[in-house]
């Protein structure tokens, strides 16, 4: 491995890939990803699959005998998407195997329609781990406030999660809390609790999008002084959460039961202003036992000139706590900022399953022709 990925690596932080496509799957491209690259696991999402179905004939025959079967639309995205996640599930056991699972995982998304209908988000949970198959598979949950609901359930039924869309410390807490929840119910069912694993993907660069618009509204010289550090403080604040509950007597009695610890996940880590270091979300949140997932390029900018100087995270609490307050006394409300942001977020990621959906009716109208 490349000796800054492998510095990554040692450091704690497991290198997962933000993308997935049956091109990148045929072609053995995440095979070598793996191999040379450092990546122990895939995460997934609409806009990637639409963009995959869109530009690559990889496709073209699965979704000719969609067509020819006359097959609903929603069904055929599902036959479509898990196909790729279970493929991808298979290039992954090794890793899940040598990691004894805690790595080698492939994470798919529920329907984000239903972001706001717990049962059937759960329903669909089920229907997706059943659907892949695969013991490496993760089920992607939104953290909206009834996603909290379903993800506990899940758990209960030894169901692997990917908590998405976490953007603040209190939703970040309530999802450590739906974790344990649903982990003391999986036990009180009898299920092996070493059997299943979670991820909390909490979302990095939209913080700094939203702070930073408002920053510039301010225009004053302290404003600009806090311009692209409300990410980084909120995603160590998080880290702080997240040791606070492992150094908890209710996690010490489940992990005396075989549970183990929901790994902080930091997603969206490409950096949006051009201005900015291309490798700042993946340096400035170095800590044991957390997940990064980067699309390639910024995989391939953090194997190119990233500098890893060990832990960034938790020998800076102080100062994150610093920024978020300082960011209080501009006038600017960190509940709202993290609530207009969970709100475009849901709201982003149902047009994006509407974008699948488009892509997929072209694709099977064009099939009938």
């Amino acid at each position: 491995m490349n000796d800054r990925l492998q510095t990554l690596a040692d450091e704690g932080v497991s290198i997962w890939l933000d993308d997935i496509s049956r091109g990148r799957l045929s072609s053995g491209g995440l095979a070598k990803l793996v191999e040379t690259g450092g990546v122990v696991g895939v995460t997934s999402n609409p806009s990637i699959f639409a963009k995959a179905v869109a530009e690559a004939a990889d496709y073209a025959e699965q979704v000719k005998d969609l067509a020819i079967r006359d097959v609903q639309l929603e069904e055929a995205v599902r036959a479509i998407t898990t196909y790729d996640v279970r493929w991808a599930c298979d290039v992954m056991r090794d890793v899940y195997d040598q990691t004894s699972g805690e790595d080698g995982r492939v994470s798919i998304e529920v329907d984000p329609r239903l972001a706001h209908d717990a049962e059937a988000t759960r329903a669909e949970a089920r229907a997706l781990w059943w659907l892949v198959d695969r013991p490496n598979v993760m089920i992607k949950i939104p953290a909206t406030q009834d996603g909290l609901e379903a993800i506990t359930a899940a758990i209960g039924e030894g169901i692997s999660v990917n908590v998405t869309l976490i953007f603040s410390l209190q939703r970040y807490r309530d999802v450590l809390d739906a974790y344990l929840a649903g982990l003391d119910r999986a036990r009180d069912a009898g299920i092996d609790l070493s059997s299943i694993r979670s991820v909390a993907s909490f979302f990095v660069s939209r913080v700094d999008t939203e702070v930073d618009r408002r920053l510039d509204e301010i225009g004053s010289e302290d404003a600009k002084a806090l311009r692209s550090k409300a990410a980084i403080a909120n995603a160590r604040l998080a880290y702080q959460a997240y040791e606070k509950v492992v150094q908890s007597e209710r996690w010490a009695a489940l992990e005396a039961a075989g549970a183990h610890r929901q790994r902080p996940l930091w997603a969206s880590t490409s950096v949006k202003n051009p201005d900015l270091p291309d490798t700042m979300y993946v340096t400035e949140l170095v800590a044991p036992g957390t997940v990064n997932t980067m699309p390639e390029p910024t995989i391939e900018a953090t194997a190119d000139h990233a500098e890893i100087t060990g832990d960034t995270i938790t020998t800076n609490y102080d100062d994150a706590q610093a920024v978020i307050d300082r960011m209080e006394q501009l006038g600017i409300s960190y509940d709202d900022v993290v609530q207009v942001i969970e709100d475009e977020g849901v709201d982003k990621f149902e047009k994006s399953w509407q974008e699948l959906l488009d892509t997929v009716q072209g694709a099977l109208d064009g099939a009938k022709k």
